[in-house]
Protein backbone atom coordinates (compact mmCIF):
# COMPACT_ATOMS: atom_id res chain seq x y z
CA UNK A 1 0.00 0.00 0.00
CA UNK A 2 3.02 2.15 0.51
CA UNK A 3 3.16 3.01 -3.18
CA UNK A 4 -0.11 2.66 -4.50
CA UNK A 5 -0.52 6.51 -2.49
CA UNK A 6 -0.37 9.57 -4.27
CA UNK A 7 2.68 10.58 -5.14
CA UNK A 8 4.51 12.74 -2.00
CA UNK A 9 5.16 16.73 -3.28
CA UNK A 10 8.05 19.27 -2.58
CA UNK A 11 8.64 22.59 -3.70
CA UNK A 12 6.21 25.54 -4.62
CA UNK A 13 3.62 25.33 -6.87
CA UNK A 14 0.57 27.87 -8.07
CA UNK A 15 -2.63 26.96 -6.96
CA UNK A 16 -5.90 28.61 -6.13
CA UNK A 17 -5.47 28.80 -2.54
CA UNK A 18 -1.54 28.26 -2.45
CA UNK A 19 -1.41 25.16 -1.38
CA UNK A 20 0.53 22.69 -3.33
CA UNK A 21 3.99 21.21 -5.14
CA UNK A 22 5.42 20.17 -8.32
CA UNK A 23 8.38 17.42 -7.88
CA UNK A 24 6.99 14.22 -7.28
CA UNK A 25 8.97 10.91 -6.07
CA UNK A 26 8.96 8.07 -8.77
CA UNK A 27 7.94 4.58 -7.63
CA UNK A 28 11.36 2.47 -6.44
CA UNK A 29 12.84 0.22 -9.06
CA UNK A 30 12.44 -2.71 -6.54
CA UNK A 31 8.45 -2.24 -6.67
CA UNK A 32 8.23 -1.86 -10.49
CA UNK A 33 9.90 -5.17 -10.71
CA UNK A 34 7.76 -6.90 -8.63
CA UNK A 35 4.40 -5.61 -10.12
CA UNK A 36 6.41 -6.66 -13.30
CA UNK A 37 6.32 -10.17 -11.67
CA UNK A 38 2.76 -9.82 -10.40
CA UNK A 39 1.18 -8.95 -14.13
CA UNK A 40 3.62 -12.22 -15.79
CA UNK A 41 2.04 -14.08 -13.74
CA UNK A 42 -1.61 -12.84 -13.98
CA UNK A 43 -1.35 -12.45 -17.74
CA UNK A 44 -0.26 -16.87 -17.32
CA UNK A 45 -3.59 -17.63 -15.59
CA UNK A 46 -5.72 -15.15 -18.14
CA UNK A 47 -6.10 -12.82 -15.20
CA UNK A 48 -4.68 -9.71 -16.41
CA UNK A 49 -7.81 -7.58 -17.79
CA UNK A 50 -8.91 -7.58 -13.74
CA UNK A 51 -5.61 -6.73 -12.49
CA UNK A 52 -5.31 -3.78 -15.34
CA UNK A 53 -8.33 -2.46 -13.97
CA UNK A 54 -7.68 -1.86 -10.68
CA UNK A 55 -4.41 -0.54 -11.16
CA UNK A 56 -5.93 1.82 -13.59
CA UNK A 57 -8.92 2.43 -10.83
CA UNK A 58 -6.14 3.16 -8.02
CA UNK A 59 -3.73 4.86 -10.02
CA UNK A 60 -6.53 7.54 -11.72
CA UNK A 61 -7.78 7.85 -8.24
CA UNK A 62 -4.04 9.02 -7.03
CA UNK A 63 -3.79 11.46 -9.80
CA UNK A 64 -7.43 13.09 -9.20
CA UNK A 65 -5.98 13.34 -5.18
CA UNK A 66 -2.78 14.83 -6.43
CA UNK A 67 -4.67 17.32 -8.94
CA UNK A 68 -7.52 18.18 -6.31
CA UNK A 69 -4.59 19.71 -3.61
CA UNK A 70 -4.47 22.62 -6.39
CA UNK A 71 -8.14 23.25 -6.02
CA UNK A 72 -9.73 22.92 -9.19
CA UNK A 73 -12.67 23.99 -8.44
CA UNK A 74 -12.32 27.04 -11.25
CA UNK A 75 -12.31 24.60 -14.03
CA UNK A 76 -16.09 24.01 -13.69
CA UNK A 77 -17.28 27.20 -13.78
CA UNK A 78 -20.27 26.96 -15.45
CA UNK A 79 -20.69 29.53 -19.01
CA UNK A 80 -23.65 31.64 -16.64
CA UNK A 81 -21.20 32.56 -14.06
CA UNK A 82 -19.19 34.60 -16.89
CA UNK A 83 -19.96 37.95 -17.80
CA UNK A 84 -17.24 38.00 -20.19
CA UNK A 85 -13.83 36.29 -21.13
CA UNK A 86 -12.09 39.19 -18.99
CA UNK A 87 -14.15 37.25 -15.76
CA UNK A 88 -11.66 33.89 -16.19
CA UNK A 89 -8.83 36.21 -16.28
CA UNK A 90 -7.63 35.28 -13.30
CA UNK A 91 -8.29 31.80 -13.62
CA UNK A 92 -6.05 31.53 -17.48
CA UNK A 93 -2.50 31.80 -15.57
CA UNK A 94 -3.70 29.10 -12.88
CA UNK A 95 -5.53 27.10 -16.06
CA UNK A 96 -1.98 26.96 -17.53
CA UNK A 97 -0.25 25.64 -14.99
CA UNK A 98 -2.27 23.31 -13.57
CA UNK A 99 -2.34 21.59 -16.86
CA UNK A 100 1.05 21.57 -17.82
CA UNK A 101 1.25 20.31 -14.42
CA UNK A 102 -0.99 17.48 -14.99
CA UNK A 103 -0.15 16.90 -18.59
CA UNK A 104 3.98 16.76 -18.03
CA UNK A 105 4.35 15.74 -14.49
CA UNK A 106 1.34 13.25 -13.49
CA UNK A 107 0.33 11.60 -16.86
CA UNK A 108 3.59 11.77 -18.27
CA UNK A 109 4.45 9.59 -14.82
CA UNK A 110 1.85 7.44 -15.13
CA UNK A 111 2.40 6.89 -19.38
CA UNK A 112 5.97 5.47 -18.16
CA UNK A 113 4.60 3.33 -15.23
CA UNK A 114 2.02 1.44 -17.64
CA UNK A 115 4.42 1.12 -19.85
CA UNK A 116 7.03 -0.31 -17.37
CA UNK A 117 4.77 -2.38 -15.19
CA UNK A 118 2.83 -3.89 -18.17
CA UNK A 119 5.56 -3.92 -20.39
CA UNK A 120 5.87 -8.02 -20.70
CA UNK A 121 2.11 -8.00 -21.79
CA UNK A 122 2.38 -6.09 -24.65
CA UNK A 123 2.17 -2.25 -25.75
CA UNK A 124 -1.52 -2.80 -26.27
CA UNK A 125 -2.50 -3.87 -22.63
CA UNK A 126 -0.30 -0.91 -21.58
CA UNK A 127 -1.58 1.70 -23.46
CA UNK A 128 -5.27 0.83 -22.89
CA UNK A 129 -4.20 0.88 -19.10
CA UNK A 130 -2.93 4.11 -19.33
CA UNK A 131 -5.99 5.30 -21.66
CA UNK A 132 -7.80 4.33 -18.62
CA UNK A 133 -6.09 6.46 -16.61
CA UNK A 134 -5.70 9.82 -18.56
CA UNK A 135 -10.03 9.49 -19.09
CA UNK A 136 -10.46 8.75 -15.27
CA UNK A 137 -7.97 11.43 -14.12
CA UNK A 138 -10.32 14.41 -15.05
CA UNK A 139 -8.20 15.53 -17.79
CA UNK A 140 -10.94 16.64 -20.02
CA UNK A 141 -12.24 19.26 -17.38
CA UNK A 142 -8.89 21.42 -18.89
CA UNK A 143 -10.63 21.03 -22.23
CA UNK A 144 -14.14 21.85 -21.27
CA UNK A 145 -12.75 24.90 -19.10
CA UNK A 146 -10.84 26.15 -22.24
CA UNK A 147 -13.80 25.21 -24.12
CA UNK A 148 -16.14 27.78 -21.83
CA UNK A 149 -13.93 29.98 -22.86
CA UNK A 150 -14.48 29.80 -26.40
CA UNK A 151 -18.14 29.94 -25.69
CA UNK A 152 -18.16 33.41 -23.82
CA UNK A 153 -19.70 36.29 -25.19
CA UNK A 154 -17.39 37.79 -28.00
CA UNK A 155 -15.58 40.91 -27.13
CA UNK A 156 -11.74 42.35 -27.58
CA UNK A 157 -10.30 40.71 -24.29
CA UNK A 158 -11.66 37.52 -25.04
CA UNK A 159 -9.17 37.34 -28.22
CA UNK A 160 -6.42 37.80 -25.96
CA UNK A 161 -7.73 34.75 -23.84
CA UNK A 162 -7.74 32.74 -26.81
CA UNK A 163 -4.49 33.45 -27.85
CA UNK A 164 -3.69 32.30 -24.56
CA UNK A 165 -5.41 29.13 -24.78
CA UNK A 166 -3.73 28.36 -28.46
CA UNK A 167 -0.04 29.28 -26.16
CA UNK A 168 -1.16 26.33 -23.65
CA UNK A 169 -2.07 23.93 -25.98
CA UNK A 170 0.78 24.49 -28.22
CA UNK A 171 3.67 23.97 -25.93
CA UNK A 172 1.77 20.41 -24.97
CA UNK A 173 1.28 19.61 -28.56
CA UNK A 174 4.21 17.11 -28.92
CA UNK A 175 3.24 15.76 -25.04
CA UNK A 176 -0.52 15.71 -26.19
CA UNK A 177 0.87 13.63 -29.38
CA UNK A 178 2.90 11.48 -27.21
CA UNK A 179 0.54 10.46 -24.63
CA UNK A 180 -3.06 10.32 -26.30
CA UNK A 181 -1.68 9.33 -29.36
CA UNK A 182 -3.46 5.71 -29.25
CA UNK A 183 -7.09 4.98 -30.47
CA UNK A 184 -8.27 4.69 -27.00
CA UNK A 185 -7.79 7.92 -25.74
CA UNK A 186 -10.20 8.94 -29.21
CA UNK A 187 -12.45 11.22 -26.72
CA UNK A 188 -8.89 13.53 -25.57
CA UNK A 189 -7.75 13.77 -29.01
CA UNK A 190 -11.47 14.60 -30.38
CA UNK A 191 -12.09 16.98 -27.80
CA UNK A 192 -8.70 18.85 -28.17
CA UNK A 193 -8.89 19.47 -31.64
CA UNK A 194 -12.41 20.83 -31.19
CA UNK A 195 -11.23 23.28 -28.88
CA UNK A 196 -8.14 23.95 -30.77
CA UNK A 197 -10.83 24.45 -33.74
CA UNK A 198 -12.63 26.76 -31.82
CA UNK A 199 -9.81 29.19 -30.64
CA UNK A 200 -8.25 29.32 -34.43
CA UNK A 201 -12.03 30.39 -35.51
CA UNK A 202 -13.05 32.63 -32.95
CA UNK A 203 -8.77 34.73 -32.85
CA UNK A 204 -9.67 34.64 -36.77
CA UNK A 205 -12.89 36.32 -36.50
CA UNK A 206 -12.71 38.96 -33.65
CA UNK A 207 -8.96 40.07 -34.43
CA UNK A 208 -10.53 40.89 -38.26
CA UNK A 209 -13.68 42.68 -36.61
CA UNK A 210 -11.38 44.86 -34.54
CA UNK A 211 -11.06 47.92 -37.25
CA UNK A 212 -14.76 47.53 -38.91
CA UNK A 213 -15.47 48.10 -34.66
CA UNK A 214 -13.46 51.09 -34.09
CA UNK A 215 -15.04 52.44 -37.56
CA UNK A 216 -18.27 52.28 -36.06
CA UNK A 217 -17.37 54.11 -32.97
CA UNK A 218 -17.69 56.84 -35.23
CA UNK A 219 -21.37 57.28 -34.99
CA UNK A 220 -20.65 58.38 -31.37
CA UNK A 221 -20.82 61.61 -30.15
CA UNK A 222 -17.32 62.73 -28.50
CA UNK A 223 -16.95 63.64 -24.66
CA UNK A 224 -18.57 66.38 -23.71
CA UNK A 225 -15.50 67.49 -21.56
CA UNK A 226 -12.60 67.57 -24.68
CA UNK A 227 -10.76 64.54 -23.02
CA UNK A 228 -9.68 61.53 -24.59
CA UNK A 229 -12.57 59.08 -25.39
CA UNK A 230 -12.14 55.54 -23.06
CA UNK A 231 -11.62 53.56 -26.67
CA UNK A 232 -8.47 55.49 -27.91
CA UNK A 233 -7.27 54.69 -24.33
CA UNK A 234 -8.59 51.37 -24.66
CA UNK A 235 -7.46 50.50 -28.69
CA UNK A 236 -4.12 51.36 -28.22
CA UNK A 237 -3.54 49.55 -24.60
CA UNK A 238 -4.98 46.74 -26.58
CA UNK A 239 -2.83 47.07 -29.51
CA UNK A 240 0.69 47.11 -27.37
CA UNK A 241 -0.86 43.78 -25.74
CA UNK A 242 -1.21 42.74 -29.00
CA UNK A 243 1.82 43.09 -30.02
CA UNK A 244 3.71 41.84 -27.04
CA UNK A 245 6.30 38.90 -28.24
CA UNK A 246 3.97 35.90 -26.95
CA UNK A 247 0.83 36.83 -28.25
CA UNK A 248 2.33 38.72 -31.21
CA UNK A 249 4.09 35.42 -32.45
CA UNK A 250 0.88 33.41 -31.24
CA UNK A 251 -1.42 35.93 -33.06
CA UNK A 252 0.78 35.32 -36.67
CA UNK A 253 0.60 31.35 -35.74
CA UNK A 254 -3.19 31.35 -35.48
CA UNK A 255 -3.92 33.19 -38.27
CA UNK A 256 -1.77 31.33 -40.50
CA UNK A 257 -3.44 28.14 -39.46
CA UNK A 258 -6.94 29.54 -40.31
CA UNK A 259 -5.67 30.47 -43.87
CA UNK A 260 -4.73 26.75 -44.34
CA UNK A 261 -7.68 25.24 -43.17
CA UNK A 262 -9.42 27.19 -45.44
CA UNK A 263 -7.12 27.19 -48.05
CA UNK A 264 -6.32 30.87 -48.41
CA UNK A 265 -2.70 32.47 -48.68
CA UNK A 266 -0.86 34.00 -46.11
CA UNK A 267 1.30 36.61 -45.83
CA UNK A 268 2.98 37.40 -42.15
CA UNK A 269 3.02 41.19 -42.75
CA UNK A 270 -0.80 41.15 -43.08
CA UNK A 271 -1.61 41.12 -39.25
CA UNK A 272 0.80 44.10 -38.33
CA UNK A 273 -0.82 45.93 -41.25
CA UNK A 274 -4.07 45.05 -40.02
CA UNK A 275 -2.83 46.84 -36.57
CA UNK A 276 -2.05 50.15 -38.20
CA UNK A 277 -5.13 50.23 -40.34
CA UNK A 278 -6.90 50.30 -36.78
CA UNK A 279 -4.93 53.02 -35.68
CA UNK A 280 -5.45 54.63 -38.83
CA UNK A 281 -9.32 54.22 -37.91
CA UNK A 282 -8.74 55.83 -34.58
CA UNK A 283 -7.44 59.25 -36.28
CA UNK A 284 -10.36 59.28 -38.42
CA UNK A 285 -12.44 58.69 -35.37
CA UNK A 286 -10.63 61.99 -34.01
CA UNK A 287 -10.84 64.08 -37.13
CA UNK A 288 -14.72 63.26 -37.49
CA UNK A 289 -15.32 63.52 -33.54
CA UNK A 290 -13.63 67.34 -33.18
CA UNK A 291 -16.03 68.58 -36.25
CA UNK A 292 -18.88 67.63 -34.02
CA UNK A 293 -18.26 70.39 -31.37
CA UNK A 294 -19.76 73.84 -31.79
CA UNK A 295 -17.02 75.47 -29.86
CA UNK A 296 -14.13 75.42 -32.14
CA UNK A 297 -11.40 76.00 -28.67
CA UNK A 298 -12.77 72.42 -27.60
CA UNK A 299 -12.58 70.79 -30.62
CA UNK A 300 -8.94 71.81 -30.33
CA UNK A 301 -8.65 71.03 -27.04
CA UNK A 302 -10.20 67.58 -27.52
CA UNK A 303 -7.56 67.21 -30.59
CA UNK A 304 -4.51 68.28 -27.95
CA UNK A 305 -5.31 66.09 -25.67
CA UNK A 306 -5.76 62.67 -27.53
CA UNK A 307 -2.24 63.59 -29.92
CA UNK A 308 -0.69 64.15 -26.25
CA UNK A 309 -1.96 60.53 -26.21
CA UNK A 310 0.02 59.28 -29.62
CA UNK A 311 2.76 61.42 -28.65
CA UNK A 312 3.36 60.48 -24.64
CA UNK A 313 1.73 56.93 -24.15
CA UNK A 314 2.64 55.01 -27.36
CA UNK A 315 6.24 56.81 -27.92
CA UNK A 316 8.62 53.76 -27.15
CA UNK A 317 6.21 50.55 -26.83
CA UNK A 318 5.94 47.53 -29.64
CA UNK A 319 2.96 49.80 -31.38
CA UNK A 320 5.09 53.17 -31.59
CA UNK A 321 7.76 50.97 -33.30
CA UNK A 322 5.26 49.50 -35.20
CA UNK A 323 3.34 52.59 -36.45
CA UNK A 324 7.51 54.46 -37.15
CA UNK A 325 9.28 57.23 -36.13
CA UNK A 326 7.59 59.45 -39.23
CA UNK A 327 4.56 58.55 -37.90
CA UNK A 328 5.41 59.52 -34.06
CA UNK A 329 6.85 62.53 -35.31
CA UNK A 330 3.51 63.49 -37.21
CA UNK A 331 1.80 63.31 -33.68
CA UNK A 332 3.98 65.70 -31.97
CA UNK A 333 3.62 68.03 -34.85
CA UNK A 334 -0.20 67.89 -34.65
CA UNK A 335 -0.32 68.13 -31.12
CA UNK A 336 1.65 71.37 -31.24
CA UNK A 337 -0.08 72.87 -33.46
CA UNK A 338 -3.34 71.87 -31.82
CA UNK A 339 -1.85 73.46 -28.58
CA UNK A 340 -0.72 76.77 -30.27
CA UNK A 341 -4.27 76.92 -31.95
CA UNK A 342 -6.11 76.53 -28.42
CA UNK A 343 -4.72 78.65 -26.65
CA UNK A 344 -4.94 81.31 -29.42
CA UNK A 345 -8.78 80.58 -29.73
CA UNK A 346 -9.50 80.92 -25.66
CA UNK A 347 -6.76 82.15 -22.97
CA UNK A 348 -4.81 84.39 -25.31
CA UNK A 349 -8.04 86.43 -26.38
CA UNK A 350 -7.80 88.25 -22.49
CA UNK A 351 -4.95 90.10 -22.55
CA UNK A 352 -6.32 91.64 -25.73
CA UNK A 353 -8.77 93.15 -23.46
CA UNK A 354 -6.39 95.06 -21.26
CA UNK A 355 -4.72 97.26 -24.24
CA UNK A 356 -3.39 100.71 -22.99
CA UNK A 357 -4.97 102.71 -26.09
CA UNK A 358 -6.93 105.91 -24.49
CA UNK A 359 -6.39 105.26 -20.93
CA UNK A 360 -3.83 107.67 -20.89
CA UNK A 361 -4.60 111.16 -20.82
CA UNK A 362 -2.18 113.67 -20.49
CA UNK A 363 1.42 112.44 -22.03
CA UNK A 364 4.09 112.53 -20.15
CA UNK A 365 1.77 112.81 -16.74
CA UNK A 366 0.27 110.04 -14.36
CA UNK A 367 -3.46 110.83 -15.55
CA UNK A 368 -5.33 107.57 -16.90
CA UNK A 369 -9.03 107.48 -17.28
CA UNK A 370 -10.07 105.79 -14.32
CA UNK A 371 -13.71 105.22 -15.98
CA UNK A 372 -11.96 102.99 -19.23
CA UNK A 373 -9.32 101.82 -16.44
CA UNK A 374 -11.98 99.83 -14.81
CA UNK A 375 -14.25 98.88 -17.63
CA UNK A 376 -11.64 97.11 -18.95
CA UNK A 377 -11.22 95.73 -15.53
CA UNK A 378 -14.77 94.62 -15.88
CA UNK A 379 -14.57 93.12 -18.68
CA UNK A 380 -11.46 90.92 -18.45
CA UNK A 381 -13.25 90.05 -15.27
CA UNK A 382 -16.08 89.09 -16.88
CA UNK A 383 -14.20 87.17 -19.95
CA UNK A 384 -11.91 85.16 -17.52
CA UNK A 385 -15.24 83.75 -15.30
CA UNK A 386 -16.70 82.79 -18.26
CA UNK A 387 -14.12 81.19 -19.59
CA UNK A 388 -12.88 79.82 -16.70
CA UNK A 389 -16.64 78.44 -15.90
CA UNK A 390 -16.57 77.01 -19.36
CA UNK A 391 -12.51 75.09 -19.07
CA UNK A 392 -13.53 74.09 -15.72
CA UNK A 393 -16.06 71.21 -17.01
CA UNK A 394 -12.73 70.33 -19.21
CA UNK A 395 -10.63 67.62 -18.56
CA UNK A 396 -7.27 66.50 -19.12
CA UNK A 397 -6.56 63.13 -17.93
CA UNK A 398 -2.40 63.34 -18.31
CA UNK A 399 -1.09 65.01 -15.29
CA UNK A 400 2.19 65.92 -17.45
CA UNK A 401 -0.09 67.43 -20.20
CA UNK A 402 -2.19 69.43 -16.90
CA UNK A 403 0.48 70.60 -16.00
CA UNK A 404 1.90 72.07 -19.21
CA UNK A 405 -1.48 73.73 -20.01
CA UNK A 406 -2.12 75.09 -16.94
CA UNK A 407 1.48 76.68 -17.28
CA UNK A 408 1.12 77.81 -20.84
CA UNK A 409 -2.27 79.39 -19.50
CA UNK A 410 -0.36 81.28 -16.84
CA UNK A 411 2.03 82.45 -18.74
CA UNK A 412 -0.90 84.17 -21.24
CA UNK A 413 -2.54 85.52 -19.25
CA UNK A 414 -0.98 86.45 -15.55
CA UNK A 415 2.23 88.48 -17.07
CA UNK A 416 -0.12 90.98 -18.60
CA UNK A 417 -2.70 91.27 -16.04
CA UNK A 418 -0.48 91.66 -13.15
CA UNK A 419 1.54 94.36 -15.83
CA UNK A 420 -1.58 96.09 -16.34
CA UNK A 421 -2.81 96.41 -12.35
CA UNK A 422 0.80 97.72 -11.85
CA UNK A 423 0.21 100.19 -14.22
CA UNK A 424 -3.21 101.58 -14.12
CA UNK A 425 -4.36 100.29 -10.30
CA UNK A 426 -2.99 102.94 -9.01
CA UNK A 427 -6.17 105.30 -10.88
CA UNK A 428 -8.71 103.46 -8.89
CA UNK A 429 -7.16 102.33 -5.49
CA UNK A 430 -9.30 104.91 -3.88
CA UNK A 431 -12.29 104.03 -5.15
CA UNK A 432 -14.84 102.30 -2.52
CA UNK A 433 -16.09 99.93 -4.88
CA UNK A 434 -12.19 98.98 -5.37
CA UNK A 435 -13.34 95.43 -4.48
CA UNK A 436 -16.12 95.59 -7.32
CA UNK A 437 -13.23 95.98 -9.81
CA UNK A 438 -10.17 94.15 -9.10
CA UNK A 439 -11.90 90.65 -8.23
CA UNK A 440 -8.82 88.80 -8.82
CA UNK A 441 -5.28 89.60 -7.25
CA UNK A 442 -2.06 88.12 -9.50
CA UNK A 443 -1.33 85.01 -6.90
CA UNK A 444 -5.30 84.27 -7.09
CA UNK A 445 -5.30 84.71 -10.87
CA UNK A 446 -2.82 82.01 -11.05
CA UNK A 447 -3.99 79.14 -8.28
CA UNK A 448 -7.52 79.25 -10.44
CA UNK A 449 -5.73 78.51 -13.61
CA UNK A 450 -4.36 75.59 -12.16
CA UNK A 451 -6.83 74.50 -10.94
CA UNK A 452 -8.28 73.77 -14.26
CA UNK A 453 -8.52 70.42 -15.89
CA UNK A 454 -9.01 68.46 -12.78
CA UNK A 455 -10.15 64.34 -13.66
CA UNK A 456 -14.00 63.84 -12.62
CA UNK A 457 -14.03 60.51 -9.93
CA UNK A 458 -15.55 58.18 -12.21
CA UNK A 459 -14.82 59.31 -15.16
CA UNK A 460 -12.69 57.06 -16.63
CA UNK A 461 -12.49 53.57 -16.84
CA UNK A 462 -10.51 51.71 -19.45
CA UNK A 463 -12.44 48.18 -18.68
CA UNK A 464 -15.99 49.83 -19.73
CA UNK A 465 -14.73 49.55 -23.63
CA UNK A 466 -13.72 45.70 -23.80
CA UNK A 467 -16.66 44.55 -25.13
CA UNK A 468 -17.03 47.10 -28.29
CA UNK A 469 -16.32 43.80 -30.28
CA UNK A 470 -20.00 42.87 -31.56
CA UNK A 471 -21.91 45.84 -31.55
CA UNK A 472 -22.44 46.27 -34.95
CA UNK A 473 -26.33 46.38 -34.82
CA UNK A 474 -26.38 48.66 -32.13
CA UNK A 475 -23.49 51.13 -31.73
CA UNK A 476 -22.81 51.91 -27.66
CA UNK A 477 -21.64 55.00 -26.87
CA UNK A 478 -18.86 54.44 -24.51
CA UNK A 479 -18.02 57.97 -23.59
Amino acid sequence: MENSSPFPWYSSFPCHKGKASIIRVSLPLPVVQKLQAITERLAANNRLENCVSIYADVRSSNVRASLQALDLDYLHIQLCEFDSAQTAESFMYLWDKHLQFAVKYLLDKEHRLCSEVFEKAGSDVWMHCFAKIATQSGINDFIKFGDTITKCKKDAVKLIKLLKIFATLDKLRLDFNRLFSGKLCAKIQNETRDLVEKVVTGTFEIFWEIRIEVELQRQSSPPPDGSVPRPVHFVTQYCNQLLEDENRSVLIQVLEIYRVWNHKSFLEGVPLNEIRDIMKELELNLNSWAKAYKETALSYFFMMNNHWIFCNNIKGTKLGYLMGNSWLRAKEEYFEYYETMYLRESWQKLPVILHEEGLILFTGVRAIDRDLAKKRINLFNEAFNNMYEKQSNWMVFDKGLKSRICQLVVQAVVPPYKNYLQKYAYGIENEAEIGNHLMYTVDSLEDLINSLFQQKIGNFDVTKCTDFIGIKNSVINHF
